[in-house]
């Protein structure tokens, strides 16, 4: 895969959780495909990727499943 940033081959897919949110809207997307370049280091999500993580967002009703999650504060 060639790297949209340098240029160059090499750059893989990786799978990342990111979270959106806080508290009771806090929405959490495991195996998102992210493009990762050894080269420059840079790492980004495709258009796709950022469309369909905005439908998720937006009809998290339907794609949720709740689970209980421990949370820690950093202090």
């Amino acid at each position: 895969m060639v790297c949209d940033i340098c240029g160059k081959e090499g750059a893989r897919l990786r799978l990342v959780t990111r979270s959106y949110g806080k508290g009771e809207n806090l929405l959490v997307i495991e195996d998102i495909p992210i493009v990762s370049c050894p080269h420059c280091g840079e790492s980004y999500f495709t258009a796709e990727t950022l469309y369909e993580i905005e439908r998720i967002k937006l009809h998290r009703q339907s794609f949720a499943v709740k689970r209980p999650v421990a949370i820690a504060e950093f202090a």
